[in-house]
């Protein structure tokens, strides 16, 4: 019951949007917006009338989703690594700090979108240009928010720690790191948000697979019902990735959380 009041307290106004939708652009007849109820048949034979052996997902499903996921979560995780080492040694080192942090600043500053033709000059058109594309844009979230929780763990614990001849690495893994931990894990949130709108934005250049490239493809063919069931799609997409990194972040944290409410 608690789980059942909770889903109606949080999904009351999606369903009376939707419904306000329905009514709306049916009451208005207007080719360029159809109705949910279209959207959703759109969704259906597009990606998931497929047979029960694979999932129910379409040729088109497993060719589009494996394209767009596959290339998203390479390029964050490579992002995500990459973040967080270098973070983890700008932030334990204040000569590095010194030097890089206006880079970082500065780099962070430029858009993704404007170094696409650069990108395809180096890289070509193809998979490596969209990974290259989504790890660049999704790298400082990651870093700028290691680089800050290592250097806001307490001095008091390394301090302590050299007391006790702990060793460095030793230092790394059960003082630092543990202790930002939480910013990391917020910069990777962000950052895979900030990969799903990169990975669309490089496949509406020059990709003939993958979600990006269906919508631009809808587009140029006027297929509106399938161009919204791919936006429809990538929201969809977006709150899910969301809602399972939170309850991963939840679990994995969960000690934090502990630690916290016992020191206040």
């Amino acid at each position: 019951m608690r789980a059942l009041r909770w889903s109606v307290e949080r999904l009351w106004l999606v369903a009376g949007l939707i419904a306000l939708w329905e009514v709306g652009t049916r009451a208005a007849g207007a080719s360029d917006f159809p109705p949910p109820s279209q959207i959703v048949k759109g969704l259906y034979e597009l990606w998931f009338s497929g047979p029960a052996s694979r999932g129910f997902l379409t040729e088109q499903a497993v060719d589009d989703f494996s394209t767009s996921l596959g290339n998203l979560f390479v390029g964050w995780i490579l992002a995500g690594l990459v973040g967080v080492l270098l973070g983890v040694l700008v932030g334990r080192s204040a000569v590095l700090n010194e030097l890089l942090d206006p880079v970082m600043q500065f780099a962070r500053a430029i858009p993704p979108a404007t170094l696409l033709p650069f990108f395809i000059v180096v890289f070509q058109l193809g998979t490596t240009m969209q990974i290259v594309t989504i790890a660049f844009g999704v790298v400082w979230p990651v870093l700028l928010n290691t680089t800050d929780g290592v250097r806001s763990v307490e001095r008091l614990y390394l301090e302590t720690a050299r007391v006790f001849n702990i060793s460095a690495a030793r230092r790394m893994t059960t003082i630092i790191l543990p202790a930002a931990a939480p910013k990391i894990f917020a910069g990777l949130r962000v950052s895979l948000s900030f990969a799903l709108i990169l990975m669309v934005l490089a496949e509406l250049t020059g990709s003939t697979s993958g979600l990006g490239a269906r919508i631009i493809n809808a587009q140029r063919a006027f297929e509106m019902t399938q161009l919204w069931a791919g936006i429809v799609m990538l929201g969809v997409l977006g709150c899910l990735f969301n809602g399972l990194f939170a309850l991963l972040e939840k679990r994995l944290l969960a000690w934090h959380s502990g630690i916290r409410r016992l020191t206040t």
